[in-house]
């Protein structure tokens, strides 16, 4: 891929990931507003009173203004997890990776090389591109006689590893965005929470009879956004855990399969 080409595919990334943030705050803003805020959802239909007796939806909204973030947060985090299935199940191509490895490690033995291209075009995925970059190479440093055999097994380390190079980046890609909503999430749920005892104390503190309403919204205030910060952040670690396992395991399938293809061109050039 070209230097612009690429330049041209990075700012077209960031575009989604701005993209997907502004729609979730404007989702987030809709929900805390039009539905959490939903006079129905509180006694005398009036949102700034009491929510009514078992209505979770009242009283997420006394949560205040730090929910709508959290509601951004947890929305771009679903967002971006659903977006990681997708590429890593395209990446992991057609059937089994460890399936397409051996089959591909049993045909170069039987030095089959076409065979093995016509398998990576059936699976597909990342292992199966780096895979057909490497036996194209193979076959044409096979046919080569200008070439010592030293500088064609290198010739072909080369290929596979820029090959993997322009792949790896497509898996990890967003991930960064996981690992950040696992650290923030919390601290904004703190924020939310600290804002709400404030509210709390303040009410606590007013001379003669507390304000019953004001100590109840600073609760729930407080409340509401330490649950939403910790689910947010559990999501998330999990989801970054996961991704990172599967990205793990593709990438030590790639280093097989390339560590097969060198060996077994290698001992092909010394027969």
């Amino acid at each position: 891929m070209s230097t612009k080409g690429q330049s041209i595919k990075e700012v077209l990334q960031s575009a989604f990931a701005w993209a997907v943030i502004i729609i979730c705050l404007a989702v987030a803003y809709y929900i805390f507003k039009y539905v959490m805020g939903n006079p129905i959802n509180f006694e005398g239909g009036n949102p700034k009173g009491h929510p009514l007796t078992g209505n979770y939806l009242g009283m997420v909204y006394k949560g205040g203004f730090i929910v709508p973030i959290l509601i951004t947060v947890n929305l771009v985090l679903l967002v971006f997890v659903i977006e990681r299935l997708i590429t890593l199940g395209r990446a992991k191509g057609r059937g089994r990776i460890t399936s397409f490895v051996r089959k591909i490690q049993g045909l170069l033995v039987q030095d089959q090389v076409e065979e093995a291209i016509a398998s990576c075009d059936q699976q597909r995925g990342s292992l199966a591109n780096v895979v057909k970059s490497g036996l194209n190479r193979y076959r044409i440093l096979q046919k080569d006689k200008t070439l010592p055999n030293d500088q064609k097994v290198l010739a072909l380390q080369k290929d596979l590893e820029e090959s993997t190079a322009l792949e790896l980046p497509m898996l990890s890609k967003n991930l960064v965005i996981m690992s950040t909503i696992a650290s923030i999430s919390v601290l904004i749920g703190l924020i939310g929470t600290v804002l709400g005892m404030i509210r709390a104390f303040a009410a606590l503190a007013t001379s003669g009879a507390p304000d019953a309403l004001a100590l109840s919204t600073g609760i729930s205030e407080a409340l509401v956004n330490t649950a939403f910060g910790i689910i947010g952040s559990t999501v998330a670690i999990i989801a970054f855990n996961y991704f990172s396992a599967r990205i793990d395991a593709m990438t030590y399938n790639i280093d097989e399969v390339n560590f097969s293809i060198t060996q077994t061109f290698a001992e092909s050039l010394s027969k």
